[in-house]
């Protein structure tokens, strides 16, 4: 029932989206913080036992009540938790606000207030960003974020689902994305600081997590796009940053658009992992970009459709495994 559970997400998420601090995320950004404070003594193993206990418990709390639901109440009870489950963790609105906001502020020519809420999005310092580079940044971090949002945890739900867990695959990797992001946030504060083993940890727990799902990604945005491009553009960046998750979607964005990404604006992601090293000079921007048309204003309007037609396919593909269980 994987597709009916993603579709009603999906759909009560654009219906009813969560509300910024809302009950939910707070109470797992307390669990995450109790993890850290309770575990964190600056050593691996202990590193790890915090991630254990911020990330495994609620992806284990998930997979039991989806089990003693599925047990003893039927299954349609437990779609109803994946469905809860799923709008937790996956949907649009968690992050297209400042899309919206920053689209619409460039369309009436107010480059300054566009300027305003990029920096108040991604915390950084855009008050010299020429327009190209606002459209640049606005559309790196939201197919980042869509990647974060939708695709990667469209791709453990559904293989996870496959084997019977239900909606944890979601969890996991959400919080993994979380935890990683959250405790890089921490380091850098002097008032509630991590060890930095324990931000390793979570960076490479999350590099790891998010290996298939970056790939799986960027294969969706070849397939609705350029395809030749995409993969070209994917082989070209590869070699240049190792390991990088996030600039293998980037790369594959760029060739399936023609556009000319991961420069002055890539340095600036907020990855969790790493992400991009940042450029220092005009010259390192731009050889750090991938060949393709400089971002302009009709570029938002095309990622747009290029990750909508991604999620289309995405729903096509559960609803055809649905289907083949069901006939199965």
């Amino acid at each position: 029932m994987s597709f009916i559970s993603v579709l009603l997400a999906l759909l009560l998420e654009q219906a009813r989206p969560l509300g910024q601090g809302n009950l939910i995320h707070a109470s797992l950004r307390s669990w995450v913080r109790w993890s850290s404070r309770n575990f964190d003594t600056g050593k691996s193993f202990h590193g790890w036992l915090a991630w254990g206990f911020a990330v495994g418990g609620p992806f284990l709390a998930a997979l039991v009540i989806y089990w003693l639901l599925d047990a003893f109440l039927g299954w349609p009870i437990a779609v109803v938790w994946s469905v809860a489950v799923l709008y937790a963790t996956l949907g649009f609105r968690q992050f297209s606000f400042h899309f919206t906001q920053i689209r619409n502020a460039l369309a009436d020519g107010n480059e300054d207030r566009a300027r305003e809420l990029l920096a108040s999005w991604q915390q950084i310092d855009a008050s010299e960003l020429p327009r190209s580079e606002i459209v640049r940044h606005v559309i790196e971090h939201s197919v980042l974020s869509a990647h974060r949002h939708v695709f990667g945890v469209l791709t453990w739900f559904s293989v996870l689902a496959v084997f019977g867990f239900g909606p944890a695959g979601a969890v996991l990797y959400r919080l993994s994305e979380f935890v990683a992001r959250y405790w890089q946030h921490k380091s850098q504060q002097h008032l509630q600081p991590v060890s930095e083993a324990l931000k390793q940890t979570a960076e490479d727990a999350w590099t790891f997590i998010d290996w298939v799902p970056a790939r799986i990604t960027a294969i969706s945005f070849a397939v609705v796009g350029s395809f030749e491009e995409a993969i070209d553009g994917w082989r070209n960046y590869q070699p240049r940053f190792a390991g990088d998750n996030d600039g293998i979607v980037l790369a594959a964005t760029a060739g399936a658009v023609n556009m000319s990404l991961m420069g002055g604006a890539a340095g600036a992601i907020e990855s969790s992992a790493g992400g991009i090293p940042a450029a220092t000079n005009q010259a390192d921007m731009q050889a750090e970009s991938l060949p393709g048309q400089t971002p302009g204003l009709s570029h938002l309007a095309v990622i747009v459709g290029l990750v909508w037609r991604s999620v289309v396919m995405w729903m096509v593909l559960l609803a055809l495994l649905t289907l083949a269980r069901l006939l199965g």
